[in-house]
């Protein structure tokens, strides 16, 4: 599964809207003046609306009296919630500046830290609605209590222009702070770390997203329209110019939340389609780096886990592969062959490299391991492009087994291709070492199939992986006779019978061989006599 960068060619990942360089510079302070905006719209939008329905029904004393109640509670209970804020802002932008300069922080004051700025869309839009509901007691206490006689149409008036001001900017308020917050403050809280596992953090479900979706986007608006054709009215009542305005600006917000509703849920999902292809690609070093406290948070963290998984499950794989070969690792790694082995039939194949000791004596230690490794080498990839593995190198040979694939019924095939294919390989290779001075080589191939048992065997300590039955010692003894019969591949009946297709095999007489009860049958392969 492992894939290179030169042979996938991957699709440019997505990229959020890139920020202002003011922005990236100072991100607390951009997050922490960022919240006036919905407010500053929702305080247009009250005053417009105070303009047109609530101060026609004012008295000139009243009026004057209102405006005073204006700038007394401005100048009273703004500020407090300005205080507020501005020292949780503080608060976290002294930690910010530890963490991006590359400190670190106790662990408890971390979570602190990490807990804030999740939560700080219910601090930020709770603020600001504190502010603006209050509104509708003090003000209307106040005009009460004053010596004049008020309108009983304020009674249901003001409370709409506070109501439907506060949403505005709560609603607002609330998503400005989250998308600010994911995309300038988690980076830095959240390095090291996911959102997901805050303790304490209050991150707003999907399902309440939804809901507030909906409240900012239909509706407060219809509401809106609906308080303001039921509130008393003028005898002589003209163009609903206010009444069309609130319409239109219900369809722009319901549009902005519309766009910042999908961006946030569209972004992740994309992401993790996009890094799914990835990985059915093959490509394991995918990563979603979006961090996220909702839902989508777990979701990431899990799929970044499971690409990890597969990851690490492939290096073990491949390094244990190079040991056992690559269809053992596998099976061992799956749980496929249990603990105590499966027995199933297999081809086995012996091959031995001919007067090997005689060559150990003429040839230094280097020349002869520089010998074995291209040998083996080019060996053991015809064995495993034919589907076989090799089990056991054997010092001038080795033990391969076919048959451990899904389609078993072709081993026979696979082995007898595999055989044909090494002493096709052998010819060349003899040329190649004679050109640097070697001595060419000969071989011998022993094919057999049957049941055995295989497994890993050993220890709880130290296992091994390998094939265990009379059809590993008829492979063995079958490739010792291909020097005594001067003929170079040697299959048992047991495995031409497997084969399909006229291999052009000729048949020895039946031979004796050591721990056999019985002479043993076996064919040359065409080409391969002498």
């Amino acid at each position: 599964m492992t894939t290179t960068a030169e042979t996938i060619l991957e699709p440019p990942r997505r990229q959020g809207t890139p920020l202002p360089r003011w922005v990236k510079s100072h991100p607390v302070l951009t997050t922490g003046i960022a919240i006036f905006i919905p407010q500053l719209i929702g305080s247009c939008f009250n005053i417009a609306y105070n303009a047109v329905h609530i101060e026609r029904l004012l008295l000139p004393e009243q009026l004057a009296y209102f405006f005073r109640i204006v700038a007394i509670y401005n100048l009273l209970v703004y500020p407090i919630a300005l205080v507020c804020w501005v020292l949780l802002m503080r608060y976290l932008h002294q930690r910010f500046k530890v963490l991006n300069s590359g400190g670190e922080l106790p662990a408890e004051e971390l979570d602190n830290a990490r807990r804030l700025v999740i939560n700080l869309p219910w601090y930020g839009s709770g603020f600001g609605a504190l502010g603006w509901f209050l509104c509708i007691p003090v003000f209307l206490g106040a005009l009460s209590a004053h010596e004049a006689p008020l309108d009983v149409r304020i009674y249901a008036l003001l409370p709409i222009s506070f109501a439907i001001s506060g949403l505005i900017a709560s609603t607002h308020g609330f998503f400005v702070l989250e998308i600010l917050a994911q995309k300038l403050l988690y980076p830095v809280f959240f390095r090291e770390g996911s959102p997901s596992n805050t303790p304490g953090a209050k991150p707003l479900s999907l399902r309440a997203r939804g809901l507030l979706w909906v409240l900012s986007a239909g509706v407060c608006p219809i509401i809106s329209l609906l308080l303001l054709r039921l509130a008393p009215q003028e005898q002589e009542a003209g163009f609903p110019w206010f009444e069309l305005s609130v319409g239109v600006i219900g369809i722009a917000f319901g549009l902005t939340t519309a766009w910042l509703g999908g961006r946030w849920i569209t972004r992740p999902v994309d992401e993790l389609t996009e890094a799914s292809r990835r990985v059915s690609r093959g490509n394991l070093e995918t990563r979603v780096d979006l961090l996220r406290a909702d839902e989508f948070g777990p979701l990431i963290d899990e799929f970044n886990r499971m690409v990890t998984g597969l990851r690490e499950k492939e290096r073990v794989e491949e390094t244990f592969g190079r040991h056992v070969g690559k269809q053992a690792a596998r099976l061992i790694l799956d749980g496929e062959l249990g603990a105590r082995g499966v027995e199933t039939n297999v081809t086995i194949m012996f091959v031995d490299i001919r007067n090997f000791t005689s060559r150990c004596e003429s040839c230094s230690p280097q020349k002869i391991v520089e010998l074995l490794n291209r040998f083996l080498t080019e060996m053991v990839e015809i064995v495993e492009s034919n589907s076989g593995m090799v089990n056991k190198f054997l010092g001038d040979g080795f033990m391969a087994i076919f048959g451990l694939t899904p389609e078993p019924g072709r081993q026979q095939h696979e082995a007898v291709g595999a055989g044909q294919k090494m002493l096709q390989r052998l010819g060349d290779l003899n040329q190649e070492l004679s050109a640097a001075g070697f001595e060419p080589l000969e071989i011998g191939i022993g094919l057999h199939s049957g049941p055995a048992i295989v497994g890993s065997i050993g220890s709880p300590r130290r296992m091994e992986f390998t094939v265990i039955g009379d059809t590993v010692n008829i492979a063995s003894r079958v490739e010792s006779l291909t020097k005594r019969l001067q003929c170079a591949f040697l299959v048992t009946e047991a495995t031409r019978n497997g084969i399909s297709d006229d291999i052009g095999a000729e048949p020895f007489p039946p031979q004796q061989v050591r721990g056999q009860s019985e002479c043993l049958t076996v064919w040359g392969v065409a080409g391969t006599l002498r």
